[in-house]
This record gives structure tokens, sequence and C-alpha cells, in this order.
């Protein structure tokens, strides 16, 4: 399991979001992650992953971000994988 680096508190949703290392590996910043988060365009479980989050959000220039979390608590996700949309990564969604 990996630490967090950080916890923001993001409203209105009133969530608490976790950013494990990885999150920005793709170099997607936090302010970006936090934006694509507020302004998504899809959002489910991933099937056959439990307790695992896809999201497709825009950035803060309006660019589409891909998305994934572990849901910790009904307050708290940690966001784990965040990078430019892939089209591989809307067929995973089967979208």
């Amino acid at each position: 399991m990996f630490s967090p680096l950080f916890h923001v508190i993001v409203t209105p949703m009133e969530v608490i979001v976790e950013f494990n290392k990885t999150a920005f590996r793709h170099d997607i910043g936090k302010e970006d992650i936090l934006h694509a988060l507020k302004a998504k365009i899809y959002a489910a479980a991933v099937e056959g992953l439990s307790e695992k989050y896809a999201v497709i959000g825009l950035d803060r220039a309006g660019n589409p971000l891909e998305l994934m979390y572990n849901l910790i608590d009904d307050n708290t996700i940690s966001v784990f994988h965040a990078m430019k949309l892939r089209k591989s990564f809307i067929t995973m969604l089967g979208l």
C-alpha cells in the first residue's frame, strides 16, 4: 500500500482527496486532478476491481484526463492514476 502525499478538501463535494505518489507519474498536477474531479464527464466503478473507480474529466485548460481512484470510505478517495485521456482507457470502460 502506498502512503498518500497530502490531503485536500474538495468542495462542494465535501470529499477528502488523497493523492498516491503514482497519481503524478504522468506530470498531471494536483490542481488539474482536482478540477477534473469537479468537471467530470464520466464516472463509474471499474467492473471486476473492488472499490476502484474511473473518471473522465477536464483539466483547467479543458483537456480531457483519465483518473482512477480507490474509495477509502464514504468521505475519502485516493487518486492513484492521472494522465491525458487515451483511446485505450475509453475502450477499457466500454464507451
